[in-house]
């Protein structure tokens, strides 16, 4: 890295904000719905985030979930997109897809 990247804050692919989303977490079957945590880095950190999916009358519907909660390591920011996706599960069910 040049000392001007490093002057201007300039940062490299994966580095940047919202770069490259690490490696997608395996998914897990909650009542009927397909959860997979998905999140985002920022800087050091980690938003939460997860992917929801339900086969609907031979329809696949998918949410994507976004938080604006941050975790400094990626294994809580998994376990807590998780578990907030399961909450939203528990809170809306199918009318989660609702239009």
């Amino acid at each position: 890295m040049s000392w001007l990247t490093r002057l201007f804050g300039g940062r490299t692919g994966g580095e940047a904000a919202g770069g490259p989303a690490p490696a997608a977490a395996a998914g897990e079957d909650y009542k009927g719905f397909r959860i997979t945590p998905a999140p985002i880095r920022e800087g050091g950190n980690y938003r939460v985030a997860a992917r929801i999916e339900k086969l609907v009358d031979g329809v696949a519907l998918r949410h994507d979930l976004v938080r604006a909660d941050t975790m400094a390591s990626l294994e809580e920011a998994t376990a807590i997109s998780a578990a907030k996706a399961r909450q939203i599960i528990d809170e809306r069910g199918e009318r989660l897809f609702a239009r």
